[in-house]
């Protein structure tokens, strides 16, 4: 006999609920510790309470399927009350057996995995399912079903995973879910979800099959448990519910759902039947005593046909645990077993939660709870047990030897060719693979070879990113040390007009580059052209056999060579970056370094006239130099940061290139200019100074370009009958010009200008003090002691660096920058070396 795969049992399930605050506080407490009777002492031994009142817990769970109703105490205390009084009271201690029991810790997810969740399967094949909580009042049904928005219960978990299970076959089923919501209060049928609540009770009706339904009951078609939980909360809000002894939100209705799953194949026919189920859970009212609930009036008769249904339910039980099934199952005795008529002894599988107390209060409701669930163990839904007694003859065992060894040898031939067949099918797929990861390297490397124009594009961003950087320092080691100047001599007015509006442009395209600095950085960072090689490397990996047999050391060969191409990239680019930075600052230097050449050697060539020629030619050389000062500090500042072409020169000697024989002071010209841009300041082409005051004041004209802090030392001094000027920084003269000879006549060859500016004071001198520290000078700039080499007429005199002088840049104008001051040093030191020229004349 076959047993049907759709019949079950009924699982019943016990869940002992935790004590209510209210309770815990009337529990009983016994001391754990050591209690020491019959030690002689009498005080020690407290008297035992024969009739202690409190709350004790009546229920024991042993493990998940077993429990002990009412067991005995184990305190000694009690144990000695026993002993003194035996004909006492004793306790039942009763021990039960079910399917699963839940003790007071056990979370609403454990009683779900445990209850209702092997149902769905069945739900989803065609077979009925019923969950239903049975209990006394105040035990926790409604928690159970229903739940809470923190612990929800059992019917958003079902219903999470019902539609979780439904997407994950709506590739082969189509799945259609329907749902219903009623209550039974006081033998009457009401929709819970008609708005505002039905006003009259709906009928029973059962069709040819037997089929039970509710006529006029709505149904409605959810698609998300969410919507399912906004149903069952609007229709909690129209059930009955009222406060009682036992407990305060006491359900006074049977409240049923009922989930109907229609199924069928995507391909079905219309013609073709459809896979119905329908999974009902159901939340009992509980039973009740009067005595307990102390109801009156419209509760006692609510609590009245809630036991009149619930004692139906019992004698339903009673008949259906009859192994002759033969007796009559009173269903028409209440609309509840009528609605339960499948569920109990139908084709269903049934889940039947038991809500049990642990106080001793509900002493006697807990005692027929599990009285009851303890019978509907026993109910039978279509399910049968056959055993077959097998009675074999001997000679039915020697041939079923001869079969099996016929088997054993067809098995081991079977897997010697399986064996040569599987070597052949690895040999053939290592042959693949390998051919696979050699069309990968080859896919990978022409992927690399078609993004060299994105690479050189990077190259040359990476290059523009380092030009832009370069001209960055430079510019702001410029202003720098455009400050620090600024700072020293104490106000920026101070400076030359030409020289603050060349700072301010500065300033702007030193703004630009560093706003086209961040753009570069970000287009870089955009920049990706990797993308293909990591493309060419995903599909070759794809390519690979993908049964699991596949090496590892392909995908490793393929990743080792797509890295090795990188970093070969990488290493290029950064060192042509090295290679373009070496020479980029060449061409600058080389153009500053030969205004400071030129500028020395005019000073040079100045220390070598006579007085009356370098006086006379001071002006010309002044401008000049000042020219050539400015053309190299605005080419720094050009917004090209290109260089002007400059003449290239072997070295000689100490590194100091062959000047021809020095022509004559009135012969040189100055050097002109370059155009700078419109964002560059204009190079200014003559003096801004004012008119000289020596036309109403004939004094002493001081030096040109004289600087505080600066000495030119002649390395050979020059014979007696050369008449040079000589100028010494003789820090121990503080005279005035007062103490000197009368200053020479004014020379012609200076024009006469008109000074509007005579009668205002000329700005001091800055301090030594406040002029930034002499920086330290390279090795080959270092004062040897090494004999000097002979002058000659083609060669120009080199200079000696002092040791604590400071450079600073020279004003535009002698007059402004205070050289004609009475309070400088300067003018005694310029004054004593014209005195001692005029006594070597006189000689």
């Amino acid at each position: 006999m076959v047993v049907d795969p759709g019949a079950s049992s009924i699982n019943v399930t016990v869940r002992v609920r935790p004590f209510t605050i209210r309770e815990a506080a009337q529990l009983t407490r016994t001391d754990e510790g050591t209690l020491f009777l019959g030690d002689g002492s009498l005080a020690a031994a407290p008297t035992p309470k024969l009739n202690t009142r409190g709350i004790r817990p009546v229920i024991k769970v042993v493990d998940d399927r077993c429990l002990v109703f009412d067991p005995p105490e184990d305190n000694p205390v009690q144990r000695f009350s026993r002993s003194v009084v035996p004909n006492g009271k004793k306790v039942k201690d009763q021990v039960f057996a079910f399917d699963r029991i839940f003790d007071d810790n056990a979370t609403q997810n454990d009683v779900y995995e445990a209850t209702t969740r092997t149902l769905l399967d069945s739900v989803l094949d065609g077979y009925n399912a019923t969950v239903f909580a049975y209990g006394a009042t105040g035990c926790g049904k409604t928690h159970t079903i229903t739940g809470t928005s923190q612990h929800p219960g059992i019917i958003f978990l079902t219903m999470q995973e019902l539609f979780e299970k439904i997407a994950d076959r709506s590739q082969e089923k189509t799945t259609e879910v329907t749902l219903s919501y009623l209550e039974i209060y006081n033998e009457t049928i009401r929709d819970l979800l008609v708005p505002g609540g039905s006003k009259q009770g709906l009928m029973l009706r059962e069709d040819s099959n037997q089929a039970v339904s509710v006529a006029g009951l709505t149904s409605h078609r959810p698609k998300d448990v969410q919507e399912v939980m906004d149903m069952i909360v609007r229709g909690n809000e129209f059930r009955t519910v009222s406060p009682t002894e036992a407990n305060a939100t006491s359900s006074r209705s049977h409240a049923v759902l009922q989930i109907n799953v229609a199924q069928k194949d995507r391909n079905a026919d219309v013609n073709e039947p459809h896979t119905m189920a329908t999974l009902s859970i159901i939340d009992l009212a509980g039973s009740e005593r009067a005595s307990a609930t102390k109801n009156r009036g419209e509760r006692l008769l609510e609590g009245a046909n809630i036991n009149k249904s619930l004692l139906a339910l019992g004698s339903c039980i009673n008949a259906l645990c009859d192994p002759r099934k033969k007796n009559h199952v009173p269903y028409r005795n209440s609309k509840l077993t009528r609605l339960l008529k499948f569920s109990l002894g139908g084709n269903c599988k049934t889940v039947m939660i038991v809500c049990v107390s642990p106080s001793s209060v509900h002493f006697d409701e807990t005692q027929n709870t599990l009285r009851y669930a303890n019978r509907a163990k026993n109910i039978q839904t279509k399910v049968t047990r056959n055993v077959f007694n097998v009675n074999r003859h001997v000679k039915d065992f020697l041939v079923k030897i001869d079969e099996q060894m016929a088997l054993i040898n067809e098995l081991k031939a079977q897997q010697k060719d399986a064996e040569q067949v599987s070597f052949a099918k690895f040999r053939k797929q290592q042959d693949r693979r390998d051919a696979i990861a050699r069309e990968g390297i080859q896919r990978i490397r022409v992927a690399y070879d078609n993004s060299a124009g994105e690479r050189q594009e990077k190259l040359n961003n990476m290059k523009k990113l380092r030009s832009f950087e370069r001209r960055i320092g430079l510019l702001s080691s410029w202003l720098a040390s455009f400050d620090a100047i600024c700072d020293a001599r104490g106000d920026e007015d101070m400076m030359p007009s030409n020289l603050v509006s060349i700072r301010k442009t500065a300033s702007g395209i030193l703004s630009e580059l560093e706003h086209s600095r961040h753009h570069m950085i970000q287009k870089l960072d955009k920049f990706n052209w990797e993308r293909a090689l990591d493309t060419a490397l995903h599909h070759s990996i794809q390519q690979l056999p993908g049964d699991g047999s596949a090496d590892c050391g392909e995908v490793a060969n393929l990743s080792r060579e797509v890295e090795v191409l990188k970093a070969s990239f990488g290493r290029e680019s950064y060192r042509d970056v090295l290679d373009f930075d070496k020479t980029a600052d060449a061409s600058m230097v080389q153009v500053l370094l030969t205004a400071q050449f030129d500028m020395l050697a005019s000073l040079s060539e100045t220390l070598a006239m006579k007085e009356e020629d370098a006086v006379s030619h001071a002006k010309s050389i002044i401008h000049r130099l000042l020219e050539v000062g400015y053309t190299a500090a605005s080419h720094v500042v050009k917004p090209d940061g290109s260089c002007i072409p400059v003449e290239k020169f072997s070295p000689s000697k100490r590194g100091t290139p062959k000047r021809k024989k020095a022509a004559a002071v009135g012969n040189i010209q100055p050097i002109a200019a370059p155009l700078l841009s419109v964002a560059d300041a204009p190079v200014l082409t003559q003096p801004i100074a004012a008119a000289s005051p020596m036309k109403t004041s004939p004094r002493r004209r001081k030096p040109i370009n004289a600087r505080k802090g600066v000495s030119f030392t002649p390395v050979k001094k020059k014979a007696a009958s050369q008449r040079s000027v000589r100028w010494r920084d003789d820090e121990s003269e503080d005279g005035t010009l007062a103490d000197f000879d009368k200053t020479p006549k004014k020379y012609e060859s200076t024009p006469e200008q008109n000074s509007p500016d005579k009668a205002l004071p000329l700005p001091p001198m800055p301090a030594m003090s406040s002029l930034p520290a002499m920086p330290t000078l390279p090795i080959y700039l270092e004062t040897t002691k090494e004999e000097p080499e002979p002058a000659s007429e083609d060669s120009s005199p080199s200079l000696e660096l002092p040791e604590t002088s400071t450079l600073v840049p020279a004003k535009p104008n002698r007059f402004q920058a205070g050289f004609l001051s009475k309070g400088n040093a300067r003018v005694s030191s310029i004054a004593a070396a014209l005195r001692a020229c005029r006594r070597r004349r006189s000689r």
